[in-house]
């Protein structure tokens, strides 16, 4: 919608992209939801906690504008959703609003693509003014960037830690893809236990085959006489509870087993005395008698 005045349609335009941003962050707050929601995702960050594995030019493509969800170097200046967050950014805004507004013509973006997400290398005001105009898609020169872990498509700039740690897991313990989808825990800051775990594992296992292993046939082999029996005499026996993924499961019972039988083995014996102790109704711990003022106590 417009007035038909270019310049004045222009203002209207920015004044009513910072509103949908204070919006947005009232609509938040009233939902609970984090506040690194609507954070700008930083690029480097991003990479960092993936890990960079290759880049290589893909040339010019259109991409849909609700995919730009980061940024090389302006985190400051635009959110998630490239609405302006700060008045300062208002003449250039107005500026390309309005010469959009009258029919001229841009020079493509430039952006870094991370799996199916976009970050802005130049022309973060023309991702803005092409947002709040309700378009859909935009002419860019893409690079992509491979990394050892997808970011998904809700990451968030709290994930990145996190997502750090699961890119260490799969660099510590190289499964295939096939292998690794079994792979699933509900705190992902277990990723590098795991890990711990599985190299503990593999120690023990080249002692037994007195045999030099690199990382993937470690990771292999932990995975095939290990991790899988181990998982599915989980599921025979009843041993995982609700909420818990196979990958909790199987770490908390093995957790469990040495620290009960001081043992890395399995057996028969070994699993019922587990799943025993599992259906054993836990002790309460009774809190010490509260001191009665006025009473010293006896020494």
């Amino acid at each position: 919608m417009g007035t038909g005045f270019p310049a004045e349609d222009a203002q209207n335009d920015f004044a009513r992209a910072r509103r949908a941003r204070m919006l947005a962050d009232l609509g938040r707050r009233l939902r609970f939801e984090p506040d690194d929601v609507g954070y700008i995702l930083p690029f480097e960050e991003v990479v960092e906690a993936l890990g960079r594995v290759a880049e290589h030019d893909l040339g010019l493509q259109s991409i849909a504008l609700d995919s730009i969800v980061g940024t090389v170097d302006r985190t400051k200046e635009f959110d998630r959703a490239f609405r302006p967050t700060s008045p300062r950014l208002r003449a250039r805004w107005q500026r390309i609003a309005e010469a959009q507004r009258r029919g001229e013509s841009f020079p493509p973006i430039s952006v870094f693509r991370i799996g199916e997400l976009h970050f802005v290398r130049d022309g973060h005001h023309r991702v803005s003014v092409a947002r709040s105009l309700s378009r859909q898609d935009i002419d860019a020169y893409v690079t992509e960037v491979q990394t050892r872990v997808g970011p998904g498509d809700d990451v968030r700039v709290s994930d990145l830690p996190i997502k750090g740690h699961e890119r260490l897991f799969r660099e510590r313990v190289p499964l295939d893809r096939e292998r690794r989808s079994h792979i699933r825990l509900s705190d992902p800051w277990d990723y590098g236990s795991l890990a711990e775990g599985v190299e503990a594992w593999g120690f023990r296992a080249m002692q037994g085959h007195r045999a030099f292993m690199d990382r993937a046939e470690v990771a292999r082999l932990w995975f095939d006489e290990d991790y899988k029996p181990v998982t599915e005499m989980l599921d025979a026996a009843d041993l995982v509870e609700r909420g818990e993924t196979e990958t909790d499961a199987y770490m908390r019972i093995v957790a469990a087993r040495y620290l009960l039988l001081r043992t890395h083995d399995w057996s028969d014996e070994v699993l019922e005395r587990l799943r025993s102790a599992e259906r054993r109704p836990r002790r309460r711990t009774r809190m010490p008698p509260k001191r009665r003022r006025g009473k010293r106590p006896p020494y």
